[in-house]
């Protein structure tokens, strides 16, 4: 095969040219991407790559020494690309950070040769961070995988996207790189269907809603995210009232589900509270429920839409509904009444 005939082939799969398609992998441990840059052009390279291609983000094409070429020259992330140019990203994979498989309790929903899917636990951290070297999530995917083959660890242990701690529910791993990056290429461009149920106090008015605006870090805390922010990232999720309750004719509760359209950290503990219906048992964005006390976050992932490879059609994965949900719930029937 000519060289012209083969970068045809790359070109017409490559997320460059608007088609989905899994990363080139290369015999060692830098990998690239091929393909023809599309409209809009004029863009930065770097921001082109990560905001229209959705390969990688600005700060992973730093962290991974990215390197680009355009019409076989090296440029640098800051040159500005046009439409129908020949774009090739090198970067390396990412190293684990001495990430070791660990077997831990854990409930898989669904298993591939290029998935788990699991319903994480309220209290497992999904991935290793400051405090948390041990015990996640990552470790125990890494066990199961090693478990089944043996080798070939997927980077930073297949994790694609996050859940917070005390947030459960459905969350996916990637078994290897090529659907890491198949599985974040969708989040990035925001092709994936996510619903998540809270219980929150005081409901919301009305029974749907659209919350849009910008999240950035919070200046006076920085554990927190905080709305409003020009300067941060836009963030867009709405709303569905399940069911409402009213408890001695005066507090008001809801069991609502909520559908981020984009993935910002807090995203829905922040807009929840933003609208005055912060999460119950929400630590940061809340306060203590006088009815619930010892309640902790109410915030379940519940499903997720997403296409896997050599799949047609994308699947539905759907977590059980955990029990101190249930017994919220069943203690507002209990007491209250239907609002």
């Amino acid at each position: 095969m000519s060289d012209k005939k083969k970068r045809k082939n790359i070109d017409s799969s490559s997320p460059f040219s608007g088609k989905k398609t899994l990363g080139q992998p290369s015999p060692s441990l830098e990998r690239s991407w091929l393909g023809l840059v599309g409209n809009p052009g004029g863009a930065r390279a770097d921001k082109y790559i990560a905001e229209i291609a959705g390969i990688l983000s600005r700060s992973q094409l730093k962290a991974r020494g990215a390197r680009i070429f355009v019409n076989g020259r090296e440029e640098k992330l800051s040159r500005r690309l046009l439409a129908g140019e020949s774009l090739e990203v090198r970067w390396n994979d990412e190293p684990d950070h001495g990430l070791e498989p660990e077997k831990l309790e854990v409930k898989l929903l669904y298993e591939d040769e290029n998935v788990f899917v699991f319903d994480k636990t309220q209290g497992m951290v999904t991935h290793p961070a400051n405090g948390n070297w041990s015990g996640t999530l990552a470790n125990a995917a890494l066990w199961c995988d090693a478990e089944r083959k043996g080798k070939g660890a997927a980077p930073r242990g297949g994790i694609v996207h996050r859940l917070d701690k005390d947030t459960s529910g459905v969350i996916i791993v990637a078994r290897n790189s090529e659907t890491h990056e198949y599985l974040a290429a969708q989040f990035k461009n925001r092709t994936t269907r996510k619903e998540y149920w809270a219980i929150v106090c005081p409901g919301p008015a009305m029974d749907e809603g659209h919350i849009e605006n910008y999240l950035a870090r919070d200046k006076h805390n920085r554990k927190k995210f905080a709305g409003g922010d020009l300067a941060g990232k836009k963030a867009i999720t709405e709303y569905k009232v399940l069911s409402r309750w009213v408890v001695d004719g005066q507090r008001a509760y809801a069991l609502i589900a909520l559908y981020p359209k984009t993935g910002r950290t807090h995203q829905l503990r922040v807009h929840m509270a933003g609208i005055g219906c912060p999460i119950l048992g929400d630590p940061l964005y809340g306060k203590k429920d006088g009815l619930f006390p010892e309640a902790t976050l109410m915030l379940h992932a519940r499903r997720l839409k997403i296409a896997l490879p050599g799949i047609v059609e994308p699947k539905l994965f759907k977590a059980p509904v955990p029990d101190r949900f249930r017994a919220i719930v069943a203690m507002l029937e209990k007491i209250g009444h239907r609002g």
